[in-house]
């Protein structure tokens, strides 16, 4: 919706030399214009645009000469001038475009000189000799053939010096190339011009082609074919030199086969010469002499792939494939080509190349197009959809379809569509509808899962050729499930696109066949219905990524369907509100107006005022509890079509309601969209007003103001004005003290885009600015948000302040100013880390204060007078100067203290914040446009030598071996000496210089531990240091650490930044740049010194990204030295890990430390474009040292490199360029699995993870299963050829070891490897018999590794066998296991083996039944076969089998085939045998009979939960409807079940009970819900007597988790059935029971029982107040306090969820009844629990708080009825209501004298303020980290704002006075001693306390607020008139 700005073109001016202008002045006339006159004048213009239209005034007069004055000497100068001028022009100056045009239509006399002129100016130019100036003469070439007549008359008079030229030119830029090897800058500019070189020599022969045909052709010795020659041969030494860049090869592909066309005869023999070039089958004997010496290498019989691949490129694009010109060769050529690139398609790997061929195989497709037009029979059979060729293309386009490149994706889907338009030609005639190839292609595309992206471009190809209709014949539910996918975002772009297509192709077949208006319903039926069902209740995703892509696409195609959306929702908008997870009908239609707004379908005004949408309905959905529904409602309002669309006072007025309860929002993505779309609400504004001013100004048009707006422009304004003011008052309103992140954030980033809209341009009238709504109040809490402890607001702020920085730093006074400069001078030192944060925000914005040096910095530096003078300096430039000098000054005195103490350091002074505070101030300097160059020098060096000595004194900590806490610094000298003891054992190990450190911080702590008392601390040991100001300060290890960590990282930032400085050209002259390369090399070794010492990750992290800044600066650096150091570093590294010197400090634990971080950062800078010669050398090293052939190497090479090449394979930054090195990397794994060392096999494991998800991609759901992360086996292995014979070779290794009888438990350690592998892996239905990677032969492997001892094996196995088996093969697959499986209990059995089959059975069938195949008769006879097969088996079930794990999967077997076997029986499929046979399972069963073993015994609590299941899925299926009414005897048999479900609850194992409670509990639920879920039958039979063995289990039940269910099944029941057995089976009374359950609630173990208990309580009290019965006061107390107990902020989620629930069931009966039925300060005390949890930080929490005031506000309105009541609102609107809700309650009740002074202490707060001021000193140094406040949500501020609005209303309405009311003296009396103590604290914090003192200051001025406010309203409640008049005046 925002305006894009236009650019302006810039054009560079000529000039004429003193030579060309006194040849014109000859001739140029004072008195009259003309052409050399007017020459001279042009060239004194010094605009180039002025030139331009100069120029266009001197042609004329050059076509207007007669033939006479054509041989005037005068216009022989003129042409000659401008001959020069014209080539002295660069290429991309539009002056030479418009001289070209001008001079293109000369009259015939004059173009004969100018023809002159213009040769003896090129002759001039093919006279250069230098290789770098080649590329302007080349440009000048190049635009001479490009539509201009004369430069092309030029270069035919000159053909054959251009032509040596450019022979002389290629074989010089060639040698220039081999001399300048290595240097990467140089070699990049000579290709780009040999690309050009190349280019212009095509042009040549293709645009002057009759030149060469000629006499000179046949000729072999003329120069001409000698040079053609010449050219020819530079050609093909550089399509064959893979050094040169991809570019220059293809190019030089196209030049090869272009320079043969010119130059072979006969023609027609070409394409038979480029088969046997491509075939490798060109016979000598039969080619020219001249091809042969000219491109003799090509001649060979095998040439590299990428070599044939740009000569088919060549021949494809070079060649003329229209009407048949090359007869058969050509066709011939055109398959050849064809067979070729598919060849190359599995061989080329590389990104750039795999992206070239699928670019050829789209021309490919092109040229065959275009020769079937005019081909033979034979070729449109071979091109034919049945035909080899394009079975082999399919392939191709089924493995490339899902490509991780964009562009491959992209060239596949074209690829696929002229596949289906060359088939579509080749049956040209026929009808295609019908077509076999299009039938089987649409019925394989919808067999694949939706998950398949390349599935829904090429349906979409396919419904462009056979129509939407005939698809959704074959499946009518297409566009429904195509919807369903749309919740992922990964796939809905593809899924809407594939929609559009098959909707706007559907609208297009109805149009045309039937009339108008018949057919909108059943379209609307197909595409709009399903769309709005999902918008009312679909989840979030999912809606939003419908709304976002394919609802706009459908109002695009049918504008009209909008009433139609609008009329179905408006209807059942008012039922269907949504919740917060869904939208509802409300979301729905907010939604659908927003995007037919946005698009342009709509007017907003147009719909309100005719009533179809009122503003209630868009001010419900702008607090709608549903966080989307409020942005679409918001949305509706901002976004518009037109941006100058005048934005109404009623929209105005509805934004200033959503700013009020919208601002603080957890959600960062919400957050992000409000600002998005009030930004453009603002340019709305903006760009209105500017038409508005422009209608103010022309009065004249008087009417047309009255016709176009409704209200006269300045009363618009006057409105927009008022607007924006309200918004910023709302916004610095909201930054009060204590206001959450979410609110700063928002009210400050929307203040940011206020300024930038508004910013004022010159001369331009501008409706708002905020520089003069600013005042000191509103700046200074604008600096106050740099005390905020998150950095996003600190650095919002700071950008704001800097927006206004002329109005802010205006209203600083002096004496503020320095006290701020103070407090950053301080914080800067402080030991909490994000002090320092805070004083560098401070410093960057007081640098901009011009009288910062008088007023601070005067006094704390010594003077230096020469910078007052000179005035040219920046402001900016000299604070920052003086700045960064103190702040070195003081750093360089404390490193120097450090060094004798670094303790001391820690506890008093830690240094980082100085050095941070350095790097910002540099951070925001111009560093190109330095004045102050010499003394910036000067700093730049001080501040390197500090950076080291720095990182001198903290480096033994942070490269200790081990930094997290070995800090020798223990007090007593008991400990210090064990601790010496520990450094002693472990230094062997370790090299660094740690150890001397630690014994001179011994001796210091012997000192001090001989000075000072035994103190220790806690856990955390603790040493008191004298600071500064000789204070006492514990010191703990947390601080030491944090000051040197910090240190370290803020050093490494400090000399990333410092590199920065090195110019990137660096000149011979040292004095350019503000650091010498001789600085950048030391800063080099620094940062590879440590990133190759440090042990920890923490600390080469630090120093990674500093480093990273270096290698960037040195990749682009064109100083040879500099530039190649990346390259001697990491050869140098590499070798160091080879050698395996005993030497080396290399780091071999910690997966390698720094090396791989090292590494990482030297490859990823290099240039991605290049060739990356880096990667590929570092690749091959470390490849061959990850996998080495020779086992007798160390091992400390091969955990290195494993350990890098995991990093390399997870750094995002080398995308494609790895994936070539994939294959090996996964070798290198499954081999180093198997390594005899730990080591070794730890590295290699995590190596493995990383390629997982480097192949498969990040897991994207928790379910492992899912097909999100898999790829079909043919894509895997065209990916990765290599891995094919190798995972099957290691597979069969690995089986063999698991099928030898004898060796029981030998343990292959790859298998899990392998199988996690291929477990990934599934057959596409595309897998064709083209395909030589069918994954098949994995099948029996993978069925062998059942068999494995190690249980999760043959887990994975049964799982990874799923997916290598289609559908179709599952039945004998499954029969074939069983019939494997030993028929009787055999000694030699081997149980692993049968546990493996069955795991196998059990997946295969699970997914086989869960398919949806069940309808064909296949899957019936087959589903017959295995259940006879099953019952053979059964003995596995039973007792026969002695092994209790192998009888729980056959038993699962069962459960499953019971499970789903009901679906079957709905289609008459009855199996009574097989229940018979489950029924003697069960009853033979230990379940029946009692169970035997002791519960340790292997897998028996697996089998009785398999025999439970059993049993609870033949129960439920026995109370199903279809067994009752069959009538035959087996049914009845299975009717009387074995087992109840009461012998069940009694079973002595609790995992059994638990199974049994779930199923009632799902069973109950069910039957309260009114509906049994489809296919599951009747849900479980309940016993009669059920309530009694409930309440009987609730009282022994012993396990916590069957407890719990007892209690929730017995909430779940109806009260009325339980109470009246409680008394026979539990001996207890109602209240008894109430009571009990109100114990557990209260000391219950669990938070699930207890949350449970209070619900079950809550939910007894209700019943029994309803029923009128009596219950105790104390229970009732007792429960009250419980609810209170439960709102409490710190208590779990779960409980605080229980308690909204249990207030949410009391509202109407209890919180908001007519009367009062708990009494005032009970109910009350339950409404400030709902206040509590609309308070709480959870969003969870408070939506289900939010859901009483729902409750209350339906009540109201079904009391009320007419007016509009807000009923389903987002927390912060709750709160507001929530207060006005009991406001109005007291009212109902007559209890205003009683409530309102409750009320009052509530907005009084906690009144306990002691605390704040007698242990704010302590808590200061606490905690190193201090969060603050614990809830980041809730503002205290906004919670007594809205009381006290409420209550103030509640005052004036009542017109309420409280007289002589003893509780209001004492609270009044209580506030203002609280105001005086809060005014005597405030005055004792140290200057600015709002940064020095942050946590108590924020907490004092909120008191103080809560207490002005309470004083206020005391006061109004005074009888006494005068005390009011007072208040007043006050």
């Amino acid at each position: 919706m925002v305006l894009k700005k236009k650019k302006e073109i810039q054009v560079d001016a000529f000039f004429l030399d003193h030579h060309q202008l006194e040849k014109l002045q000859r001739f140029s006339k004072a008195e009259e214009q003309n052409l050399a006159s007017l020459l001279v004048h042009c060239a004194e213009l010094r605009n180039g645009i002025q030139q331009i239209q100069s120029i266009k005034q001197i042609m004329p007069l050059l076509k207007q000469m007669d033939q006479s004055s054509a041989g005037d000497p005068m216009v022989k100068a003129c042409l000659d001038v401008l001959g020069e001028t014209y080539f002295s022009l660069g290429a991309k100056n539009p002056l030479k475009k418009v001289l070209a045009s001008s001079l293109n239509g000369l009259p015939g006399h004059v173009m004969v000189p100018a023809v002159q002129s213009f040769v003896c100016c090129l002759w001039e130019e093919l006279k250069t000799t230098d290789v770098y100036l080649y590329r302007k003469v080349l440009d000048n070439l190049a635009s001479c053939m490009e539509d201009f007549s004369l430069g092309r008359a030029c270069i035919k008079n000159l053909f054959e010096e251009v032509l040596q030229f450019l022979q002389k030119l290629l074989l010089d830029l060639q040698e220039e190339n081999r001399q300048n090897h290595g240097n990467r800058i140089v070699q990049t500019q000579l290709m780009h011009d040999l690309l050009i070189a190349i280019k212009v020599s095509m042009m040549l022969i293709q645009k002057l082609q009759e030149n060469i045909q000629g006499s000179l052709w046949k000729d072999s010795e003329s120069s001409v074919w000698q040079s053609m020659c010449s050219l020819l041969k530079s050609c093909t030494n550089f399509l064959m030199d893979a050094m040169l860049l991809q570019t220059v090869q293809t190019t030089s592909g196209l030049a090869v086969v272009l320079f043969t066309r010119a130059m072979y005869e006969p023609a027609e023999e070409l394409p038979s010469l480029i088969s046997g070039l491509l075939l490798g089958t060109v016979e000598h004997s039969g080619v020219p002499a001249w091809f042969l010496r000219s491109c003799g290498v090509l001649c060979a019989p095998q040439l590299p792939g990428s070599v044939l691949l740009f000569l088919c490129h060549g021949a494809l694009a070079m060649l003329d494939w229209k009407n048949g010109s090359m007869g058969e060769n050509g066709e011939k050529l055109l398959l050849d080509i064809a067979s070729v690139l598919l060849s190359l398609s599995s061989e080329l790997k590389e990104p750039s190349v795999a992206t070239s061929l699928s670019r050829i195989l789209v021309i490919w497709t092109n040229s065959a197009l275009a020769a079937l037009v005019s081909g033979s029979p034979d070729l449109k059979l071979k091109l034919n959809g049945s035909s080899d060729i394009i079975g082999k293309l399919l392939e191709y386009i089924y493995t490339h379809w899902d490509h991780p490149l964009d562009a491959i994706r992209h060239q596949t889907k074209l690829i696929f569509k002229h596949l289906l338009q060359i088939h579509q030609t080749t049956i040209a005639g026929s009808n295609g509808k019908s077509d076999p190839f299009f039938a089987r292609l649409i019925k394989h595309l919808l067999s694949l899962d939706w998950h398949v992206k390349g599935k829904y471009a090429s349906l979409g190809s396919l419904v462009e050729c056979v129509g939407t209709e005939n698809i959704l014949q074959l499946d009518r539910t297409i566009p429904v499930q195509i919807l369903d996918v749309m919740s992922d975002q990964s796939l809905a772009p593809y899924a809407s696109d594939l929609l559009e297509t098959m909707f706007t192709n559907h609208k297009a077949h109805f149009t045309l066949s039937f009339q108008k208006g018949t057919w909108i319903d059943q379209w609307h039926n197909i595409w709009v219905s399903p769309l709005l069902v999902i918008l009312c209740e679909g989840n979030h995703d999912q809606t939003t990524y419908i709304i976002d892509y394919y609802l706009p696409k459908l109002l695009k195609c049918n504008p009209d369907s909008l009433s139609y959306m609008i009329r179905i929702l408006q209807s059942s908008a008012d039922a269907n509100l949504g919740s917060c997870s869904t939208r509802g009908a409300l979301g729905a239609l907010m939604a659908c107006l927003r995007t037919a707004r946005a698009h342009g379908h709509l007017e907003l005004s147009n719909i309100m005022s005719s009533g179809l949408v009122s503003t209630e309905c868009i001010k419900q959905g702008l607090v709608h509890q549903h966080s989307q529904v409020c942005i679409d409602a918001l949305g509706l309002l901002c976004e518009t079509h037109r941006t100058t669309e005048i934005v109404s006072l009623e929209e105005m007025q509805l934004i200033q309601f959503f700013m009020l309860y919208n601002l603080n929002n957890q959600s960062p993505s919400v957050r992000q969209q409000i600002i998005s779309l009030l930004r453009k609400l603002f340019c709305r504004i903006q760009e209105s007003s500017q038409v508005l001013y422009k209608l103010e100004q022309n009065k004249t048009k008087q009417e047309l103001v009255e016709k176009s707006t409704k209200m006269p422009p300045l009363r618009t304004l006057q409105q927009y004005k008022d607007f924006m003011s309200s918004v910023c008052a709302r916004l610095f309103e909201v930054l009060f003290p204590g206001s959450s992140h979410p609110t700063r954030f928002c009210a400050l980033s929307i203040l940011e885009s206020i300024a930038e809209i508004f910013s004022v341009p010159k001369g331009q009238a501008q409706v708002f600015q905020l520089d003069q709504e600013m005042d000191s109040a509103r700046v200074q809490t604008l600096i106050q948000c740099f005390a905020s402890t998150f950095e996003e607001v600190k650095n919002l702020a700071f950008r704001l302040l800097m927006k206004l920085r002329d109005v802010a730093l205006n209203l600083q006074g002096s004496e503020n100013l320095d006290l701020l400069f103070q407090a950053a001078i301080d914080l800067s030192t402080s030991t909490k880390p994000y002090d320092c944060v805070t004083a560098s925000y401070l410093l960057n914005f007081l640098v901009y204060h011009k009288g910062l040096q008088h007023i601070s910095l005067g006094k704390r530096l010594e003077h230096n007078p020469q910078l007052d003078e000179s005035t040219s300096v920046s402001t900016v430039e000299k604070n920052t100067l003086a700045v960064i000098k103190l702040l070195l000054v003081e750093v360089e005195e404390e490193i120097f203290q450090a060094k004798k103490s670094l303790l001391q350091a820690a506890a008093s002074f830690p240094m980082y914040g100085r050095v941070h505070c350095i790097n910002g101030a540099l951070q925001q300097l111009p560093f190109n446009d330095l004045t102050l160059v010499s003394e910036w020098k000067e700093i730049v060096t001080r501040l390197i030598l500090m950076s080291y000595s720095l990182s001198a004194v903290v480096s033994p900590v942070v490269q200790s071996s081990s930094p997290e806490g070995l800090i020798p610094m223990d007090s007593d000298p008991e400990s210090a000496d064990r601790l010496q003891m520990i450094l002693h054992e472990i230094q062997p190990q370790d090299t660094n210089d740690y150890f001397m450190q630690a014994k001179i911080l011994k001796e210091h702590c012997k000192e001090e531990s001989e000075k000072l008392a035994d103190q220790r601390l806690m856990k955390n040991t603790c040493m008191e240091v004298r600071g500064k100001d000789k204070q006492v300060c514990d010191v703990t290890a947390q601080m030491v650490l944090v000051c040197c960590w910090r240190s370290m990282k803020e050093v490494s930032l400090l000399l990333g930044t410092l590199c920065k400085l090195l110019p990137s050209q660096t000149t011979s002259e040292p004095s350019e740049g503000l650091i010498t390369v001789e600085q950048v090399k030391n800063i080099g070794d620094y940062f590879k010194h440590h990133l190759l010492q440090s042990r920890h990750r923490g600390a080469f992290e630090l120093a990674y990204a500093g480093f990273v800044q270096l290698t960037e600066i040195l990749s682009r650096c064109n100083s040879e030295s500099l530039h190649k150091m990346p390259e001697h570093w990491l050869s140098s590294v590499l070798e160091e890990i080879k050698s395996c010197d005993p030497s080396s400090t290399l780091c071999a634990t910690r997966r390698s430390a720094g090396i791989p971080f090292y590494i990482q950062a030297l490859l990823a800078s290099e240039p991605k474009k290049g060739k990356t010669n880096l990667l590929k050398m570092a690749m091959k090293e470390l490849i061959s040292l990850a996998a080495p052939l020779n086992e007798s190497l160390s091992v400390i090479p091969q955990v290195h490199a494993l350990n890098i090449l995991r990093a390399l394979y997870r750094d995002t930054r080398l995308g494609e360029n790895i994936m070539p090195y994939v294959a090996d990397g996964i070798k290198a794994s499954v081999l180093g699995f198997m390594s005899p060392v730990w080591a070794v096999r730890n590295s290699s494991t995590l190596l493995f993870s990383a390629l997982i998800t480097r192949i498969f991609g990040v897991k994207r759901e928790k379910d492992e299963n899912s097909k999100k992360n898999r790829m079909t086996g043919r894509e895997f292995f065209s990916r990765f050829p290599s891995l094919y014979p190798f995972l099957l070779k290691q597979l069969e290794v690995v089986t063999s070891t698991l099928s030898s009888e004898t060796e029981e438990l030998k343990i292959h350690p790859s298998l899990f490897l392998l199988l996690l592998i291929l477990g990934r892996l599934y057959p596409s239905p595309m897998d064709g018999s083209h395909s030589a990677l069918s994954i098949a032969p994995f099948v029996p492997f993978i069925i062998r590794c059942g068999h494995s001892p190690v249980f999760r094996c043959r887990e994975m196995s049964g799982r990874a066998l799923v997916p290598f088996l289609v559908a179709t093969e599952v039945p004998h697959t499954v029969l074939a296991l069983l019939r494997g499986l030993p028929d009787s209990a055999a000694p030699g059995m081997r149980q692993n083996a049968v546990h493996g089959t069955l795991l196998q059975v059990f997946h295969l069938l699970q997914s086989y039944l869960e398919s949806n195949q069940f309808v064909s008769l296949d899957f019936q006879q087959g589903l017959r076969d295995i259940i006879t097969c099953v019952g053979t088996k059964l003995w596995l079930a039973k007792r026969l089998n002695p092994c209790l794990v192998t009888r729980a999967a056959y038993l699962d077997v069962l459960v499953m085939l019971s499970t789903h076997l009901e679906k079957f029986q709905k289609q008459g499929m009855q199996f009574l045998d097989f229940w018979e046979e489950i029924r003697r399972v069960i009853s033979d069963s230990e379940l029946v009979s009692g169970i035997p073993y002791s519960p340790a015994v292997p897998g028996l609590i697996q089998y009785l939960q398999s025999i439970t299941r059993l049993v609870i899925s033949v129960l439920s299926v026995t109370a199903g409807p279809d067994l009752q009414s069959c009538a035959s005897a087996a049914a009845e048999d299975m009717a009387k079940p074995s087992l109840s479900v009461a012998h069940l609850l009694l079973c002595e194992f609790h995992e059994v009970r638990l199974l049994a409670l779930e199923a009632i509990l799902l069973g109950l639920r069910q039957r309260n819900s009114k509906q049994i879920a489809e296919g599951r039958g009747g849900a479980l039979c309940l016993p009669f007597d059920l309530e009694d063995i409930l309440l009987t289990m609730a009282l022994k039940e012993t396990n916590p988790q069957c407890f719990c269910k007892v209690l929730e099944i017995l909430y779940n029941m109806d009260l009325r059935n339980v109470l009246p057995k409680t008394e026979c089976s539990i001996k207890m009374n109602p209240n008894q029971l109430l009571t009990w359950s109100l114990n557990l609630a209260d000391i219950s173990s669990s938070p699930e029982g207890q949350t449970i208990a209070l619900k079950f309580a809550s939910k007894l009290i209700i019943h029994l107040l309803q029923s009128h019965q009596q219950i105790p006061e104390e229970v009732l107390k007792k429960w009250v306090q419980l609810i209170m107990y439960f709102c409490e902020d710190e208590q779990e989620t779960e409980m605080l969820l229980a308690a909204a629930e249990v207030l949410k069931s009391i509202t109407s009966f209890l919180l908001s009844s007519e009367k009062l039925i708990l009494g005032l300060s009970d109910t009350l005390g339950l409404w400030k629990c709902v206040i509590l949890l609309l308070q709480n930080e959870d969003l969870v929490v408070r939506d289900a708080a939010a859901e009483v005031i729902q409750v209350a506000q339906s009540e109201k309105k079904s009391n009320e009825g007419t007016e509009f009541a807000f009923r389903i609102v987002n927390a912060p609107m709750a709160l507001d209501l929530a207060f006005g809700i009991v406001c109005e309650l007291l009212q109902r009740w007559g209890e205003i004298h009683a409530g309102v002074p409750v009320l009052l202490e509530w907005l009084l707060g906690d009144t306990d303020l002691q605390r704040d001021g007698d242990t704010s000193a302590l808590e200061e140094d606490d905690a190193l980290f201090d969060k603050g406040e614990v809830n980041f949500w809730a503002e205290k501020l906004t919670h007594v704002r809205q009381l006290s609005k409420h209550l103030l209303h509640l005052v004036s309405v009542t017109h309420l006075t409280l007289p002589d009311h003893g509780e209001l003296n004492h609270l009044s009396g209580i506030a203002l001693d609280q105001a005086q103590r809060i005014e005597h604290l405030l005055g004792a914090l140290p200057p600015v306390p709002e940064f020095s003192r942050t946590p108590e200051f924020t907490r004092l001025a909120i008191q103080r607020e809560r207490i002005s406010v309470c004083l206020k309203i005391l006061n109004l409640l005074k009888p006494d008139d005068t005390c009011k008049n007072e208040n007043l005046e006050k």
